[in-house]
This record gives C-alpha cells, sequence and structure tokens, in this order.
C-alpha cells in the first residue's frame, strides 16, 4: 500500500467516533495502514492536536471492536493532526494546504491523498469545488474521494450531486460508501457460488420459488427526525442499502472476475429491474408508518410522537415490493423486499425458497425448504428441510446452521476503508448503479407524492402492515 494523506472531513461527528477511528485502528494493529500516513481531521470548533488525539483515543476505548493495545496506542495516535476548518471560509483552505504539505514534507510522503467526506450533503459541493480551486485536490500523485450518503434525494437531485462532483474528480477517483456492501456475507455473495460447488446446484433458478431481502430494525428513528422525516424508508434504506443487496444476490459469479466486472454484473441486475409506473405502484409497494408498541416488553411511542416528527407526518418508516429481474437468469422468479423501523427483531437476511415438489396431500407439515443468508446481527447460513416424525406420521421443519465466529471479524468499516486505501473499488457504488436506482425508485416517489398508495399502519413490535403479508399472499407465499 503506497504512503498516503487521509484527510477527513467531519473528524469530529458520530460516525468518525463510532466507527471511523476505530475501524483505522484496527487495520493499524493488523498492519493493513500504510507505512507512512498521514490522518488530518478536520472540525468546526478549535482544538490543539493533543485534545483531538485524546477524542480518537477515548473513541477507540468506547467502540473498537478489539481492546486497547497499549503498546501500540502512541504509535497510532501519532498519526493523527487536527485543523479547525470551516468549509466556506477560503482561508480554511489555505490553513489545510499548508498542514497537509508540512505534514508530507516531514513523512516524506508522495502527493497520494484520500479526501473522506463524513460532512452534511449540502457541504459536498461546497468542499469538492474548493479543493479543486486551492489545488489541495491537485496532487502530484494521485487522489480519491470516498463520499457518504445520501446521494441526492431523487432523481433529478443524485444527478446534480454527481456532475458537480464530476468538476473535479473523475468516476474512477469517486468511492460512494455503503456500508452494506462492506459487511463480511455480503463480500462473500460473489464467491459463494464459486468456493461451495454443492451450492451450484442447489441455486439452480429453475428451482427457486422467490428471492426474500430483509432489513428490519427495532430501533425508532433514535434523534435522527430533521433527516428521516424527510428521507423516510424509501430514502434511507431502499434505494442504496436494499437495491444494492439485491444486485448483489442476484450476480451469480459462477468463476472468479475482477472488481470492473462485478461493477458491470451489478449494472446489468438494475438495468433489468422491470420498471413500476406509479399508476401500478399500489399493487406491488407498501408503505406503513408505526404506532405506539411494545419493542422487548418495553412500551414505546408512535412515530408521530417522536421528538421532532410533526403530528401530521405521512412520512413512511416501512417499505415493502414486489419486483422482477428481466433476465433469463431470473425470469418469472419474484424477488421481494422489505425494511422498516420499530420491528420485532433486527435483522438483515437473504432467504430463498424452493419449489415444493409434494403439497399437504402428501404429507401433513410439508413445508419449503430454504436457504438463509443472515448477514446481521450475526453471520450464518442455514438450510431448512423437511424431517419426518415418524410418531405423528408428520413433516417437522428442521433447521441445518452453519455459523462463523462474527466477534474475530473485521467490521464494515475497516474493509471499505482498506479497499478505498488500495483503489480496490468493488464494494463501492458506481454512479450507473445510483442513478439506475434512483430512476427505479423515482416513479414510486410520485406515487408517494400524488397519494396514489396509502400509507399503513403497524404496531411497534410486529412484522409489519398487514398489507405486507397480503402482497406475497396473492402469489400464494408468505414471508420468511
Amino acid at each position: 500500500m503506497e504512503d498516503m494523506t487521509f484527510v477527513l472531513f467531519g473528524a469530529t461527528g458520530d460516525l468518525a467516533q463510532r466507527k471511523l477511528f476505530p475501524a483505522l485502528y484496527n487495520l493499524y494493529i493488523d498492519g493493513k495502514l500504510p507505512n507512512n500516513i498521514s490522518i488530518v481531521g478536520l472540525g468546526r470548533s478549535e482544538s490543539s492536536n493533543e485534545d483531538f488525539q485524546s477524542k480518537v483515543e477515548h473513541s477507540l476505548h468506547a467502540f473498537s471492536r478489539r481492546a486497547v493495545q497499549p503498546s501500540s496506542l502512541q504509535g497510532f495516535l501519532s498519526k493523527f493532526r487536527y485543523c479547525a476548518f470551516d468549509a466556506t471560509h477560503e482561508e480554511s483552505y489555505r490553513h489545510l494546504h499548508e498542514l497537509i504539505e508540512s505534514r508530507e514534507n516531514e513523512l516524506d510522503i508522495p502527493g497520494n491523498r484520500v479526501f473522506y467526506l463524513s460532512v452534511a450533503p449540502s457541504l459536498v459541493e461546497v468542499i469538492t469545488s474548493n479543493l479543486h480551486t486551492s489545488g489541495i485536490s491537485q496532487p502530484e500523485g494521485w487522489k480519491r474521494l470516498i463520499v457518504e450518503k445520501p446521494f441526492g434525494s431523487d432523481l433529478e437531485s443524485s444527478q446534480q450531486l454527481n456532475m458537480k462532483l464530476s468538476k473535479t474528480f473523475n468516476e474512477e477517483e469517486i468511492y460512494r460508501i455503503d456500508h452494506y456492501l462492506g459487511k463480511p456475507m455480503v463480500q462473500n455473495l460473489e464467491t459463494l457460488v464459486l468456493a461451495n460447488p454443492a451450492l451450484e446446484s442447489l441455486l439452480d433458478h429453475k428451482q427457486i420459488a422467490n428471492v426474500q431481502i430483509t432489513a428490519s430494525e427495532t430501533v425508532g428513528v433514535e434523534g435522527r427526525a430533521g433527516y428521516y422525516d424527510k428521507a423516510g424508508a424509501i430514502r434511507d434504506m431502499v434505494q442504496n442499502h436494499l437495491l444494492q443487496l439485491v444486485m448483489m444476490t442476484a450476480i451469480y459469479l459462477p468463476k472468479k472476475i475482477t472488481a470492473e466486472e462485478i461493477r458491470a454484473k451489478k449494472m446489468e441486475i438494475i438495468e433489468s429491474i422491470r420498471p413500476i409506473p406509479k399508476e401500478n405502484v399500489y399493487q406491488n409497494v407498501v408503505r406503513g408508518q408505526y404506532e405506539s408498541g411494545e419493542i422487548l416488553k418495553a412500551p414505546v411511542v408512535g412515530y408521530k410522537d417522536e421528538p421532532g416528527v410533526h403530528e401530521s407526518s405521512k412520512n413512511d418508516t416501512y417499505f415493502a415490493a414486489r419486483l422482477y429481474i428481466d433476465n433469463p437468469a431470473w425470469d418469472g422468479i419474484p424477488f421481494y423486499i422489505r425494511t422498516g423501523k420499530r420491528l420485532k427483531q433486527k435483522s438483515t437476511r437473504i432467504v430463498f425458497e424452493f419449489k415444493n415438489k409434494l403439497d399437504e396431500s402428501d404429507g401433513e407439515g410439508i413445508t419449503p425448504n430454504l436457504l438463509i443468508l443472515e448477514i446481521s446481527p450475526n453471520e450464518s447460513i442455514s438450510l431448512q428441510v423437511n424431517m419426518k416424525d415418524l410418531s405423528s406420521n408428520r413433516f417437522e421443519p428442521v433447521c441445518i446452521n452453519f455459523s462463523t465466529n462474527s466477534k474475530g471479524q473485521p467490521e464494515a468499516y475497516e474493509l471499505l476503508l482498506f479497499d478505498a486505501m488500495l483503489g480496490n473499488a468493488a464494494f463501492f457504488a458506481h454512479w450507473k448503479e445510483v442513478e439506475l436506482s434512483w430512476k427505479w425508485i423515482q416513479p414510486i416517489l410520485e406515487a408517494f407524492q400524488e397519494d396514489l398508495l396509502p400509507l399503513a399502519s403497524y404496531s411497534a413490535g410486529s412484522n409489519g402492515p398487514e398489507e405486507a403479508n397480503q402482497l406475497l399472499l396473492s402469489d400464494q407465499f408468505k414471508w420468511w
């Protein structure tokens, strides 16, 4: 890995404290950072280098997946410098440029620079344009830009954002981060069949009845009402995370291919997802909002009673949809996706349901075979089969589970930061993926705005609105 400067915009924010600093530290312990790296943290408030390093250390003790090692701590903290920064002030960029060059000269680092924008979307254009005019983003070496979602709020705004980014960075230099693509089980999807020939015959598309992708949460808006009440589940989870999981599930790679080929395969999938005209959204999409209920036997308020949410809000906290991928591999096989807040359990999973050759007339208790890929909170692969209980002459579903020790696994941000610093873009969203995702979402957003789809309600602690069950029952399926 080449030596570099890593510039973190938003270094005093929650994401940096909880995820980025611990990820960098664990990479450091594993010997996966460059020999010479200068990490520059930016924030609005004044702070000394020592105070900033103390904050970094505190975040490691609070959030690192591994205990802090005293022998390695000071070497890690010494890589950090702090710069008080106002994204709208020209003077801030001059100071930043001076600090970057000073550290590069001190550590003999070539002009390789990574810029990580963990900032409000409104600041992205301001920062990238000023990086260019100040000369910071025109180093002698290479440059890379890591951007956190949201990538716009609809098709038009996403296109405008990309146009602004492309004035300063080429597409090959932009790394749009989606932490779902950093989850180990998701990254394993590309080689699941390749490394396990037995699964190739099991995942015969002629035998698959449907595919279900679920990302359920027990939490509510958690103090994010200012953002969430404008975004809703469709923008917060569906356009990015769920559609990325659809792409990763459907690419089906029987051989080892390159990062560029993975991206090309993903784009083939997203291009093949059948559009849903806004007039037909009501037939294929369910949106809901949670009411009061119980989570883990503790009472919780409804969405409209959450702090910062307007009492007349029609924002969606639940989304479910049926979609089809119009290519030969997945022809006629429905994909069902769902996500929601304040649901019964926290789980992200992919379920392949297989066609039944027997029915209830052939034996009581027959249920479909399932292949379940659990992504979080625990990584596992399960196979559900039918076993006959000879005493009752009834079939019972039995699960065979294969799980990993997730405690020793790198976290998503470790894998993604490492790839970005290496220049491996396989698990980052290409602009065309983002644009095509928004093109599929746009008619659904318009249906929401034009009240063409009712807002269903569901109790907190349930599995979601009844309308979502009916979506599958109409195809003679059910959620798993």
